[in-house]
């Protein structure tokens, strides 16, 4: 899987970051893991079409990882005329709240969920789907429980792509990230203790619990990045691009 961090920032865009949203590479297919608000800069700066991913895949209903796809899906409908079918994966409800959402941002664009297929798969704790030519399970997680939080395991070709989403200290993270190549975890706050996030301080004394070949952090705040040189877990960053 080759993967491409189109935004790894937080709510408030520390450090200048974009929203949530990675494009991952099988080979074959090609998926969005969460779509943040400010997807379409990020897929214009990369060089990538919104006509192209076969399916996207939401952790949670918090605008900075949900509210992109009325954007997604208008620029793929209007500007590109998009026909292939699409795949749109979350927590129960997603496709009540994307028809709430669409109409509220760009109202009299309804129309644009009836331009080319949408098929909506809903997450089942820790059962395996199967999308395209990857398997994907979801685990709860420790966040705000109105957004429905989860955290996502991707496997295809062998190969293991795990995602924490948005949350605090949950012990599915283990579970979740067993084998992974790559573990993206969260790591909002340096020290303490914050409700539906990790802070280092929490992270840190927990690394070896995790049997993962490789771990970056994501969701970073202001006093991560000022101290990212110093920790033992690298940050991700915009535009990065890495593959497993």
């Amino acid at each position: 899987m080759d993967l491409t961090v189109l935004g790894c920032g937080d709510a408030f865009g520390s450090g200048g970051r974009l929203q949530t949203s990675f494009y991952v590479q099988t080979g074959k297919h090609s998926l969005l893991l969460d779509c943040g608000a400010t997807i379409l800069p990020a897929l214009h700066r990369e060089g990538i079409s919104s006509a192209e991913p076969d399916a996207v895949l939401i952790t949670h209903f918090h605008g900075d990882h949900f509210g992109g796809l009325p954007f997604l899906l208008l620029e793929a409908a209007k500007r590109y005329q998009r026909q292939k079918p699409l795949i749109l994966a979350g927590p129960q409800g997603l496709q009540q709240r994307l028809e709430k959402l669409l109409p509220m941002l760009y109202p009299g664009t309804e129309d644009v969920l009836e331009s080319f297929p949408i098929t909506y798969l809903t997450y089942k704790e820790g059962e395996a789907l199967q999308l395209l030519d990857l398997s994907l399970q979801a685990w709860e997680v420790k966040h705000s429980p109105d957004s429905l939080p989860h955290g996502l395991r991707l496997e295809a070709g062998g190969k293991v792509l795990a995602f924490s989403g948005d949350t605090a200290w949950h012990n599915n993270l283990l579970p979740l990230s067993k084998g992974a190549d790559l573990f993206i975890c969260e790591c909002n706050f340096l020290k303490g203790e914050k409700p539906g996030h990790l802070s280092w301080e929490l992270l840190k004394p927990r690394l070896g619990q995790f049997s993962v070949r490789e771990m970056r952090l994501t969701h970073v705040g202001d006093e991560v990045l000022e101290q990212q040189q110093t920790l033992s877990v690298k940050v991700l960053a915009d535009g990065e691009r890495l593959s497993i």
